[in-house]
């Protein structure tokens, strides 16, 4: 399988700007990334890549005065993934109670809750403001024999964490083979039984049974095409979290949650990333 590598430089460069470009040009197919002191590098199949489509993304970057140039080049196979793996990411603690670590990491303060994640190229170690910005909010509620979907699951750190939390069950899905291989290897890593990973897209909750909360840390787009089905598989009295969009993003969401009959709770900012939640009347 061949890839190209995709050497982004940052001007000015700062850690949210890193965090927003790897956000914005996955929608170009990229799917793995790895930090440099200028910027980031990103990875995609030969075949998936859109340079139009991230020309586009580059032009209308959300930052005032901030510069995104990239040089292009062919990348040996797997070389994308071991350099993510060789470098791996720093020990993340999350409101000084949980902490998220790859295996390498050793000698760290302990946490009221520890997990342990692999990541490979699967988006989610608590890095990102937005899967932050929902483990903290996971902190504050009670999740004790809830059942839990947890859409987009990415590494799966948001349902391990649900489940060190109390909750009954865990029902995840990604649409992306790797991301679901990466969870599951993370679930044993954590000692996680009660929680379940397919590959599939929203169209996979047809038939399911409702969930008493769900998380969905996607992006904009993809959350308003997959809104109705979330809602089918929601009882009266079941919460959602929605993250991977911008605070300016937060009218049309709430907008078209609110048509399919949820009502909009609160929301939490950071970095202009944000979070919401609703519960379904």
């Amino acid at each position: 399988m061949k890839y190209l590598e995709l050497d982004f430089i940052i001007s000015p460069y700062s850690r949210d700007a890193a965090d927003i470009l790897i956000a914005l040009v996955a929608d170009a197919g990229l799917e793995s990334f790895v930090d440099t002191p200028q910027g980031v590098k990103g990875y995609v199949q030969t075949g998936l890549f859109e340079q139009s489509v991230l020309d586009n993304l580059l032009d209308f970057f959300p930052i005032e005065d901030v510069k995104v140039t990239y040089r292009l080049a062919e990348a040996e196979d797997k070389n994308w993934n071991e350099e993510w793996e060789r470098n791996g990411f720093e020990p993340v603690r999350i409101a000084d109670r949980i902490l998220i670590h790859s295996p390498e990491h050793h000698n760290l303060s302990p946490a009221e809750y520890d997990i342990v994640i692999n990541p490979h190229q699967a988006f989610g170690t608590g890095t990102h403001h937005t899967t932050g910005m929902i483990l903290e909010r996971l902190l504050g509620m009670n999740l004790g024999h809830k059942t839990v979907l947890d859409a987009g699951c990415g590494t799966g750190v948001l349902g391990i964490f649900c489940t060190l939390k109390g909750a009954k069950s865990v029902w995840a899905y990604d649409i992306d083979r790797w991301s679901v291989d990466n969870t599951k290897e993370n679930m044993q890593l954590n000692g996680v039984k009660n929680m379940e990973v397919v590959e599939g897209n929203a169209s996979i909750l047809q038939g399911k049974d409702a969930f008493d909360l769900i998380l969905a840390n996607i992006n904009r787009n993809i959350l308003l095409a997959d809104l109705p089905s979330f809602v089918s598989v929601m009882h009266a009295g079941s919460q959602m979290i929605l993250s991977g969009f911008y605070v300016e993003d937060i009218p049309l969401l709430v907008q078209k949650a609110e048509s399919l009959g949820l009502s909009y709770l609160n929301h939490t900012e950071k970095e202009n990333w944000a979070t919401l939640l609703f519960e379904r009347l």
